[in-house]
């Protein structure tokens, strides 16, 4: 099983080949040069460490009387 899933769509931004530029959605790609984000080739490999996680979702708040027993 995959760190984030088994079902991954290839994207230049977390391949192995490539390296983030300063430029907002920009990839230095070793075999394509500068490509957008969300470009892929067929040297595409997939590097789980260039990944970020999606923010965990926010608890409701809850109140003193949620916890009581009536």
């Amino acid at each position: 099983m995959k760190l984030y899933g088994n079902k991954i769509d290839p994207r230049c931004l977390y391949c192995e080949h490539g390296t983030p530029l300063k430029t907002a959605g920009h990839i230095n790609c070793r075999y394509n040069g500068v490509v957008t984000d969300g470009y892929t080739c067929r040297k595409f490999r997939y590097d789980p460490l260039k990944r970020a996680p999606s923010k965990p979702p926010t608890l409701p708040k809850f109140e003193e009387e949620d916890f009581s027993i009536v």
